[in-house]
């Protein structure tokens, strides 16, 4: 039995489930979400709590019992509350600057790299060197700060380039002059 897929997934107030036709979609203050369900799951709404169950011991629906009940548990908490992950620029002249929906980044290169902001996900400057980028899907949010990070990730000598707020970078000596 899966650890993680026996939990109940408690709905918070002010969130809406509905669970129709393969599909689980709440609605909540930040927005609203959906999760397709596996024909070898079965989802059922008590009270304040979803249950994920199981029609078969398929190996299939074994494996996929507690990945569906985390992605329907982050949905319910992507609506109530929204997921956030922060990033810092380090480096002299390293800097972002928000264009509309796009992400102008001067890291380092001799252009400027303007990424575009997916729909669904904000970003937030403070400074022109940290950003918070915020959302109700956790897997895009996540996905965002790792492709912005990747255009420069902190290197480990002067520890210039973009790293996630509070991620510590090991640095190295640099070459040793005799």
């Amino acid at each position: 039995m899966s650890r993680v897929g026996i939990q109940p997934i408690a709905v918070p107030e002010g969130v809406t489930v509905s669970i129709a036709d393969g599909r689980i979609s709440a609605q909540g203050p930040k927005g609203e979400g959906a999760v397709s369900v596996p024909e070898f799951l079965t989802v059922s709404q008590e009270g304040q709590s979803v249950f994920v169950k199981r029609k078969n011991e398929a190996k299939r629906s074994r494996a996929m019992h507690g990945t569906i009940r985390s992605l329907m548990s982050n949905l319910v908490e992507g609506v109530h509350r929204g997921f956030e992950r922060q990033l810092e620029i380090e480096g002299i002249g390293y800097r972002a600057a928000l264009q509309g929906r796009e992400l102008a980044l001067s890291l380092g290169f001799s252009h400027v790299i303007n990424f575009p902001i997916p729909d669904g996900i904000d970003v937030e400057l403070k400074g022109q060197t940290s950003l918070t980028i915020s959302g109700i899907d956790k897997q895009q949010v996540g996905l965002v700060a790792a492709r912005i990070r990747a255009f420069s990730p902190a290197e480990p000598y002067k520890g210039k380039g973009v790293r996630y707020l509070g991620e510590q970078v090991r640095r190295k000596t640099g070459k040793a002059v005799s």
